[in-house]
C-alpha cells in the first residue's frame, strides 16, 4: 500500500479589519487545527490603517502570510473607491504568490469585495461567511450580495439567510447553515472578570454601564447628525452612566465621526474610547455591561447569546433577525434616551440567539 498521501488544501483567509477578525479567530483555529487544511492568512484594510490591528493578529497566533495596505488618504467615496483599487492589485499579488485552493473571506467591507473580485479573475474559489443577511440601510447590503455571486460556498449565519441564498440562485447543495463564528468565540472560553475588565479599560464602572459604537450610515448624508443626536442623549444621564466607546469603521465619513467620539470622551469622565477592545476584552464588554447601543452588527449578531440588551439606532442594519433582546429606535436624542431606559430595564431572561449555537467554526472547517 502506497504511504503518498494527499498534500492539505491550503486555504488563504482574507482579513480586512477588527470587525470580521474577531468573527474569524475561531474559524482561523478551526482550520489550523484541521490536517487536511492549511492555512494562509491575508491582512488588508483597517489592520494597516489608522490605529492598525496587525498586533492582535500576532497576540491570537496568526502572523500573516501577506499585508495589504490600501493607502486611504481620505474618508470620501473617492479615497474608497481608489483604495479598492490597491486592494485588488495587492491581493491580486498577494494570491498569485501563495497560490491557495480555495480563498476564505467574511462579510460585507468594500476590501472584501475587492478581494473576491481579483480571486474571480485568477480562477480561484471563493468561500463566504455571512451571504444572504440584510442591512437594508448601508451600502454593505449591495457588496454583500456582490461577493455572493462571486462565491461557490457560503456558510449563512440563519436558516432565513440560508433561504435567501438559494433564491437569489445558488446551487443549495453548496449553501450550509454554519451559524456565525462570532458566538463560537465568545462562548467557548473565561470571560475576564467584571473588575479585570473594567481595569483594563480605564473606566471606573458605574452602576451601570454601556458599550457603544456608530459607524457611518453609508446610504444616508447625515452620519454626523445622526451621531450628534446620540451624543446628545448619551450626555443627558450625565455621569450615572458609564460609556465604553468602540472605534468607527474606515467607511466614507468615518473621519468626522472619530474626532466628535474622541472629543466627546475627552471631556467626560464616565466615557473611554478604545479603537479596538479585542476578542477577549469585546465578550467581556457584552459581560459585564448592562446595554450595547449604536448601529454595530454585533449587538444583533453576538450581544444576544449573553442576553445583553441592544438599542439599535437607525436603519443601517434594517432588514436583519432580531432576538426579543434587541430595541430599535430613531436617531433623534428624545427617542434614544427613552430606548435606553427602556433597554435597561428589559427582561431578557429566555432570550434566544437567531444567529447560532457556538458551533459554526467546526461545521465550516468541516465543510473546507
Amino acid at each position: 500500500m502506497s504511504d503518498i498521501r494527499p498534500l492539505p488544501v491550503s486555504i488563504a483567509l482574507i482579513t480586512g479589519g477588527r470587525a470580521d477578525w474577531g468573527l474569524l479567530v475561531p474559524v482561523a483555529r478551526a482550520i489550523a487545527a484541521e490536517p487536511r487544511l492549511a492555512l494562509s492568512l491575508i491582512a488588508t484594510g483597517q489592520h494597516l490603517g489608522p490605529h492598525g490591528t496587525l498586533a492582535q493578529l500576532l497576540a491570537d497566533g496568526f502572523p500573516p502570510a501577506a499585508t495589504v495596505d490600501l493607502c486611504l488618504a481620505g474618508d470620501d467615496g473617492l479615497a474608497v473607491a481608489r483604495a479598492m483599487g490597491q486592494a485588488t492589485s495587492g491581493i491580486a499579488d498577494a494570491l498569485h504568490r501563495l497560490q491557495p485552493d480555495m480563498v476564505l473571506v467574511l462579510g460585507d467591507r468594500y476590501e472584501i469585495l475587492a478581494a473576491v473580485s481579483a480571486a474571480l479573475v485568477l480562477r480561484l474559489p471563493v468561500a463566504h461567511i455571512a451571504g444572504g443577511d440584510i442591512t437594508e440601510g448601508a451600502m454593505d447590503d449591495a457588496i454583500r450580495h456582490a461577493i455572493t455571486k462571486l462565491s461557490h460556498l457560503h456558510f449563512a449565519t440563519s436558516a432565513d439567510a440560508a433561504a435567501r441564498l438559494i433564491q437569489m440562485g445558488e446551487d443549495p447543495a453548496r449553501v450550509i447553515v454554519s451559524g456565525s463564528p462570532g458566538i463560537d468565540r465568545m462562548l467557548a472560553g473565561p470571560v475576564m472578570s467584571h473588575a479585570d475588565f473594567f481595569a483594563s479599560t480605564g473606566l471606573a464602572p458605574r452602576a451601570r454601564n454601556a458599550v457603544v459604537t456608530f459607524h457611518p450610515v453609508t446610504l444616508e448624508g447625515d452620519s454626523e447628525a445622526q451621531l450628534g443626536e446620540l451624543l446628545a442623549a448619551l450626555d443627558s444621564f450625565g455621569d450615572e452612566l458609564g460609556l465604553i466607546f468602540t472605534g468607527v469603521n474606515l467607511d466614507p465619513g468615518y473621519r468626522a465621526l472619530s474626532e466628535a467620539i474622541a472629543a466627546f470622551c475627552a471631556s467626560r469622565p464616565n466615557a473611554v474610547l478604545h479603537d479596538a477592545l479585542g476578542a477577549s476584552r469585546y465578550t467581556a464588554a457584552l459581560r459585564h455591561c448592562d446595554v450595547v447601543i449604536g448601529n454595530s452588527s454585533s449587538g444583533l449578531y453576538e450581544a444576544p447569546s449573553f442576553g445583553t440588551p441592544a438599542l439599535n439606532i437607525g436603519t443601517r442594519q434594517d432588514g436583519r433577525l432580531r432576538a426579543a433582546s434587541v430595541i430599535d429606535c430613531p436617531p433623534a436624542r428624545g427617542a434614544i434616551a427613552d430606548a435606553i431606559h427602556r433597554a435597561l430595564a428589559l427582561d431578557t431572561t429566555g432570550v434566544t440567539n437567531p444567529y447560532g449555537d457556538g458551533q459554526a467554526a467546526p461545521r465550516i472547517a468541516a465543510a473546507l
